[in-house]
């Protein structure tokens, strides 16, 4: 069992952009030194939801200083990159991490962050494609390629990366047929949706994943839940239940000033969302019963835990990240 956070570092207007970055830096160098495996940032464009319109230079900030903690997006938002460019980037970064850099890798949703021009077939083009570009580049082979969305003429990618054959690429699933598709690639994946259809995520997984390697051991296959912890259920509560509607007010932030509504919606109050079993608040041990009990049913293998959103103070998130760590994160260990 690892453990991983996941930051938006959304727009809050009480607090200068400044000193966001300065406390989304300070949360990942705490997590590393608590034992947490993985930091995760989420890649959004011109939107309050999140201000990581470039989470390779929060990887970058944090190269020197963090010294075992894996980084990565999820999910660089690949149809927006020429692919080349990004094989390029990712090898400076996992040179620069010495090699821990994850490449977690999506097609982007309408009305967030596909706004470029492209449509739901040229995006899925260029997704499909950027996964093959990208495995070519690392190789370190001059290549030729061409396709209907991307055409490259005797070309290589220099640097190379630390990491062989390639660091560990990562995709977010919303659907069975996504993640028969990451199985088919070798891509690890995280669902941020229920439980139950997380499992249908991860039994469809496991199912190709056998077909194709055998009783090869199977990739990272992970859930995402809000958490919220203190020392007591009531205190938890009282500030989830006040931080959750500023990221759902960002969360639909686009929607709001064009319509329509997401892919994959969420409810506006935090009860809600502990109601349909997608976050916790409570006392380290409510916490754990909750997270235990949703590993269990999901069959994941690996948690990521969302410690920082809305208005949630930086002592706040800081202090739900200490009691998970301390209270939380051996018991799920020993018993997953």
């Amino acid at each position: 069992m690892r453990f991983g956070t996941f930051s938006y570092n959304q727009a809050r207007p009480w607090v200068a952009e400044r000193q966001a970055f300065e406390e989304l830096l300070a949360q990942i160098e705490l997590t590393e030194r608590v034992g947490f495996d993985e930091a995760w940032f989420a890649e959004h464009h011109h939107s309050d939801y999140g201000m990581l319109s470039s989470p390779n230079l929060i990887i970058a900030s944090l190269a020197r200083r963090t010294a075992r903690l894996r980084m990565g997006n999820l999910v660089s938002v690949l149809p927006l990159y020429d692919p080349m460019r990004l094989a390029e980037e990712c090898s400076i970064l996992d040179i620069l991490t010495n090699g821990r850099l994850n490449v977690g890798l999506g097609r982007g949703v309408p009305k967030d962050d596909i706004k470029h021009r492209l449509d739901r077939e040229t995006a899925q083009a260029r997704f499909e494609e950027g996964i093959e570009i990208l495995e070519r580049a690392w190789t370190g082979e001059t290549f030729t390629y061409s396709g209907k969305a991307w055409s490259y003429q005797d070309i290589s990618c220099r640097p190379q990366p630390l990491q062989k054959p390639h660091p560990p690429m990562w995709y977010g699933v919303h659907s069975v047929q996504a993640a028969e598709r990451a199985a088919k690639q070798s891509l690890n994946m995280v669902s941020l949706d229920s439980a139950k259809d997380t499992r249908s995520y991860n039994d469809k997984y496991r199912q190709v994943w056998s077909a194709l390697h055998g009783t090869k051991p199977t990739p990272k296959l992970g859930v995402s839940r809000f958490i919220v912890i203190a020392d007591s259920d009531q205190e938890a509560l009282t500030i989830a239940r006040r931080a959750y509607p500023v990221w759902h007010r960002s969360f639909y932030f686009l929607f709001s000033l064009r319509g329509g509504k997401p892919a994959h919606p969420r409810p506006a109050e935090f009860d809600k969302m502990m109601g349909i079993r997608q976050a916790i608040a409570g006392d380290p041990e409510t916490a754990r019963e909750f997270l235990q009990a949703q590993l269990a049913e999901s069959g994941a293998n690996y948690l990521v835990g969302q410690f920082a959103f809305g208005d949630l103070s930086l002592a706040e998130s800081l202090r739900s990240v200490q009691l998970f760590s301390k209270h939380v994160m051996a018991k799920l260990t020993a018993t997953t």
